[in-house]
């Protein structure tokens, strides 16, 4: 990002005052950190090179019609490049992801739209908008996270109130799945996953496959996101006892348990778990990896990130807190 001390005043403040809401929009478009980044400084260079006419206006509606353009045009990119297996958000702190003046990061952020700003970064959350159309996502993001009125998001997409009406209702129809089993985020909920998370991961690395396949829904998911770069299943592993077993052989392969750090990440408890040994191609250095509760307390997904350029950022920060 080029730094503010290079711009006009005016655009410096402009910038200080949106990046982070900016940052938190390109997130919830893409799901990526690393396009939210460079989406943002795009949008700060449209802003350098061709201003709004008039910037005696507040600039957030400008900004954001050019944000959320640009992160359609990109994840219509994403979705047109190959990727290896399957494909999981990047992990993000939740204090990158709310602007300073919400609640805590570990609880959800009221707002009167049908979703709250942290439940609308969470994997569930993320991986339901990837049924969207590039148009119905940003469309649900604006009116029913943001709270965008069918006016502004019509502005902001260059689209009739009509179409966006149009847009809402089939992304709403596509989130009707989520729906049915949605459980936005809240300290109590995010304390329980911990607990029980954390018994899984105990059992995970004493290879015990009976205590793994108790504390798991019977159609739990698990789905692990190397890109291709490591060995693992390159598709979702469905069922409590396939689940149980396939964790038990990734554990039996490596000679050490990783050290473990725990996170509040998208809106809920991650563990993240970094090994000493050489780095191989066999294995994965690092992982982060988050689970989603039933509604009776059962694992019913795990999510698993091990693509070394979505644990950059996460990695980094582990990192800065460990030095004295």
């Amino acid at each position: 990002m080029r730094e503010t001390r290079d711009m006009p005043a005016d655009l410096a403040r402009v910038f200080a005052e949106n990046r982070r809401f900016l940052f938190g929009l390109c997130y919830r478009m893409t799901g990526s950190a690393a396009d939210a980044d460079d989406l943002v400084q795009q949008t700060f260079e449209r802003a350098l090179a061709s201003p709004p006419a008039r910037t005696h206006e507040p600039w957030r509606p400008w900004l954001v019609r050019v944000a959320v353009n640009l992160s359609r045009d990109e994840l219509r990119r994403r979705k047109r490049r190959a990727y290896k297996g399957p494909w999981l958000p990047e992990p993000v702190d939740d204090d990158l992801l709310l602007e300073p003046i919400h609640e805590p990061a570990h609880e959800p952020a009221a707002t009167a739209g049908r979703y709250e700003l942290i439940e609308s970064v969470s994997y569930a959350f993320l991986l339901a908008l990837e049924a969207l159309t590039p148009a119905q996502r940003a469309v649900l993001l604006l009116r029913d996270v943001l709270e965008y009125t069918g006016l502004e998001t019509a502005v902001a997409l260059d689209l009739s109130e009509a179409n966006v009406r149009v847009l809402q209702h089939r992304a709403r129809k596509a989130m009707n799945a989520y729906d049915a089993r949605r459980q936005p985020p809240t300290r109590a909920l995010g304390d329980r996953t911990l607990e029980v998370m954390g018994r899984f991961m105990r059992s995970f690395g004493a290879h015990d496959v009976a205590a793994m396949e108790a504390l798991l829904a019977e159609d739990v998911v698990t789905l692990n996101d190397t890109n291709g770069r490591y060995p693992a299943a390159g598709v979702a592993v469905t069922g409590a006892n396939k689940v149980a077993r396939f964790h038990a052989g990734i554990a039996s392969l490596r000679a050490r348990l990783p050290r473990i750090e725990v996170r509040w990440l998208n809106g809920g408890p991650a563990i993240i778990g970094s090994y000493d040994e050489p780095v191989t191609d066999r294995f994965a250095p690092a992982f982060v990896t988050l689970g989603e509760l039933d509604e009776v307390g059962r694992i019913r997904r795990i999510y698993t990130v091990l693509a070394p350029e979505k644990l950059m950022r996460v990695l980094s920060a582990s990192a800065a807190r460990r030095e004295p």
